[in-house]
């Protein structure tokens, strides 16, 4: 008895696999969707400084340099600790001092780094 595979064998596994990973897919589609939107803050609970920060990182394309919570680029520091970094919850107008010096020395001119926008205006 000779074990082969036939050609039909071969269809019929293509197609169920196929069928059957499509399905997974699907699947795993609407629960991303069902947990996004169970998980995510309604747009009414942002508070008008979070929607700025949102408008800041959009436009000026944060993300391509550094990351939020583990999300975006390595090539500059994270940012979703800044605030706790520079003491902002122990002194928040020693930490507002510092971020504005630091925002006013950008560009720093530094030969093959990429520069910061200046965002004094935001």
């Amino acid at each position: 008895m000779a074990e082969r595979l036939t050609k039909a064998a071969t269809r019929n596994i293509f197609y169920g696999g196929s069928a059957f990973f499509l399905v997974i897919f699907v699947g795993l589609t609407v629960q991303t969707h069902l947990y996004m939107n169970s998980t995510s803050a309604p747009v009414s609970a942002m508070t008008e400084g979070v929607v700025r920060g949102k408008h800041v990182w959009e436009r000026n394309s944060c993300i391509n340099c550094h990351t939020l919570l583990g999300e975006g680029a390595y090539f500059a520091p994270e940012l979703g600790n800044v605030w706790k970094r520079y003491g902002g919850h122990d002194d928040p107008e020693k930490a507002r001092a510092v971020f504005a010096s630091w925002m006013a020395s950008q560009p720093s001119g530094v030969p093959g780094r990429r520069q910061m926008p200046q965002l004094s205006a935001c």
